[in-house]
């Protein structure tokens, strides 16, 4: 009997994050949904778990190192490895604006939790993914994380001047690069997708559902054959 594969979804337990573990789950993969809140993480579990699904909660709070030890821990003890780890969780600081008139405060908070947190999780899994035979790593970016695209004037979203989120994402993009770099020799695919103009209660407005959203993520994870991309449903996206 073939072992299902595991994937870690951070952010898992609402929006894009719980729809990415719902399609892992609904091709197999045994999905263990990080979430920051105990409480909505196990209700998040519980329902897909209620379809059928293999899930459970992992208390994962991309602030707290200890809890970041505690899940590598965790998922080394009982499975030995990690097939998929989708960085899916971020934040959008209520501060955030323009270079000139942005809150430090919230600037900081943004990189602090969108690069930095990422980062970290990222590190403490992977030896998981090392241990695994075809390891997957999709970090959640988007197209205002584009230097290209913020550069623009013709671009959908060059008027959205965010310097903490979008510089959080253009972080994420350059983790996504180096790991890639550092990594490509021990089969380890890594890619940065945008969902796409996602509504959320990260966004409040959007284009897409979640469910919809989750697609290109999720397909990224599963079925990878590229490394060290950078992609939306349009297609690829200029770094």
């Amino acid at each position: 009997m073939t072992q299902s594969r595991i994937a870690l979804v951070t952010g898992a337990n609402k929006g894009i994050g719980l729809e990415i573990a719902r399609k892992l789950a609904e091709a197999g993969v045994h999905v263990l949904l990080g979430s920051r809140n105990g409480a909505r993480g196990e209700t998040a579990a519980a329902g897909l778990i209620d379809a059928g699904l293999a899930a459970e909660c992992l208390h994962l709070d991309l602030d707290s190192a200890e809890t970041i030890a505690a899940a590598a821990a965790t998922i080394k003890a009982r499975f030995g490895r990690l097939d998929i780890l989708v960085n899916n969780a971020g934040i959008f600081g209520s501060g955030d604006a323009a270079p000139g008139k942005a809150s430090i405060e919230a600037v900081r908070r943004v990189m602090e939790v969108n690069f930095i947190g990422t980062l970290a999780v990222t590190q403490a899994m992977l030896p998981m993914l090392r241990a695994a035979p075809a390891p997957s790593v999709v970090n959640l970016s988007s197209s205002m994380g584009s230097l290209a695209e913020n550069a623009d004037p013709e671009a959908p979203y060059y008027s959205q001047r965010f310097v903490g989120y979008n510089a959080s994402k253009a972080a994420l993009n350059m983790l996504t690069i180096q790991l890639h770099e550092e990594l490509k020799d021990e089969g380890i695919k890594i890619n940065s997708v945008s969902p796409g103009f996602v509504k959320t209660d990260l966004t409040g407005y959007g284009e897409m559902t979640a469910e919809e959203g989750a697609r290109l993520p999720a397909e990224y994870a599963l079925h990878a054959e590229v490394s060290g991309r950078f992609v939306e449903p349009e297609g690829t996206t200029p770094w």
